[in-house]
């Protein structure tokens, strides 16, 4: 019976190379874990995937990171590497029907020895109760699940399937992981008929996707260009618009940087700059208006509120009147960050809470502030007993919000300036307020 269902499992993936008319991606794809470019922190031998091989025996994983970073190559690979039976499916093209199968297949190859491993792309897409159909077969050991997603697995994915899965980062490619790429591409097909500032150019652009990055390569082998093109040259033969690099080699990061810290430094001269020289060399403007959000928030927080606000407007603006025109407005969001109050404490607040909140898992908030919307809540405690604070003096009933397991615990810590001076004696004036209440 064995033999018979053992004609019915597909076979382990073939590691023939491919055709070579395959795209240059798939031509130049791994063919072991090591070389696998710019996740040493995961594929190395202190890394857990690398532990995980030299133990012979995986676990189920999600592997979590923006695209062209290696997720569905490093699946591949890890089943050669440990001698797992390959399996793939995509939530965007596959239903019950498809898991149904892949699990049926899965079980007749356990029957005959063979250890499956599932990989599911962009398993996010699937709803919370096919997420839980994969629970009962990753419990029994029918399939190692590793998942590939872009979404934060928190929000994208049931509680149930993470505390059975192993969640890994993987992280955007660096410059030198996407030069490693280019210089395979090569040795492959030739060198780029690029100048070395336009190669510098075409790395930044791929903004850490070394499929993007391939992709690009192979659209200049395929053109049959006869001159190196510097980087006015390949962003207007791309259409695409391509940061140019000057005489002193100073590169994307290297100004995104100086942009960063010369807002965090109140420097609004330097920060015009340094952003100048980003778009006037061809940055796209909507990176340079993600990095001011981010500063918005990471630096200003609520210090300034209005500093997001004025960022969002500026991509508003941009995006409804294009080049130049908009460009304006990029500019006014940059000088309103200089020039604003600066906090970090929102941006310490999410690292300490965030840290809280890993090292204490699940505990249950106190049940007088759960809802109870059915009779079977109400009668176990739910609700009971809330203080509603519109119906105190003051709006304000000082009760404790906390797990029973912990002791109340400080995240936010406003600073002496701008909106956040009003924020804390608002704070302090809460906490005198509770000691009140308490008889403290």
């Amino acid at each position: 019976m064995t033999d018979l269902f053992a004609d019915d499992i597909p076979p382990l993936p073939a590691r023939d190379q491919p055709r070579e008319d395959s795209p240059l991606a798939d031509r130049l794809r791994p063919r072991a874990l090591d070389e696998v470019v710019g996740q040493d922190h995961l594929t190395g031998a202190d890394g857990a995937i690398g532990r995980m091989v030299a133990a012979g025996k995986l676990s189920s994983m999600i592997l979590w990171g923006p695209p062209g970073t290696g997720k569905t190559t490093t699946a591949r690979l890890l089943a050669d590497a440990v001698g797992m039976r390959f399996e793939a499916i995509s939530a965007v093209f596959s239903g019950v029907a498809d898991l149904k199968k892949a699990f049926t297949a899965a079980d007749k190859a356990a029957d005959a020895g063979q250890r499956t491993l599932l990989f599911v792309d962009e398993i996010h897409r699937f709803n919370r109760a096919q997420q839980d159909g994969f629970l009962p077969f990753v419990e029994r050991g029918t399939v190692t699940l590793v998942g590939a997603t872009t979404e934060n697995p928190s929000f994208a994915l049931n509680a149930a399937l993470l505390s059975r899965a192993q969640v890994l980062i993987l992280q955007r490619l660096d410059q030198d992981a996407l030069f490693t790429l280019l210089s395979r591409a090569e040795e492959l097909e030739g060198t780029l008929p690029l100048t070395g500032e336009a190669k510098d150019a075409l790395v930044a652009s791929a903004d850490g996707d070394g499929r993007f990055l391939l992709n690009q390569a192979e659209t200049l082998y395929a053109a049959n260009i006869r001159e190196p093109l510097d980087p006015a040259g390949l962003g207007k033969f791309l259409q695409r618009r391509v940061a140019v690099y000057d005489k002193d080699r100073d590169g994307h990061y290297n100004l995104i940087s100086a942009l960063h810290k010369s807002l965090r430094g109140s420097d609004p001269q330097a920060a015009l700059y340094y952003m100048a020289r980003m778009l006037t060399a061809g940055e796209e403007p909507l990176y340079v208006l993600r990095r001011l959000v981010r500063f918005a928030s990471e630096d200003i927080g609520l210090a300034d509120p209005q500093a997001l606000t004025q960022c969002l407007a500026a991509k508003d603006a941009y995006e409804f009147l294009g080049s130049p025109e908009g460009e304006l407005a990029i500019v006014q969001a940059c000088l309103y960050l200089a020039t604003a109050p600066k906090s970090n404490a929102a941006y310490a607040a999410q690292k300490a809470s965030f840290k809280a909140a890993k090292e204490t898992g699940s505990l249950m908030p106190p049940q007088n502030i759960l809802n109870a919307p059915t009779k079977l809540m109400k009668d176990i405690g739910y609700g009971k007993d809330y203080a509603y604070d519109h119906n105190a003096e003051d709006g304000f009933s000082g009760d404790n919000y906390w797990p029973e397991e912990m002791e109340p615990q400080t995240y936010y810590e406003p600073v002496e300036r701008g909106f956040e001076r009003k924020v804390r004696e608002r704070m302090e004036w809460w906490d005198r307020k509770r000691q009140e209440l308490r008889g403290e």
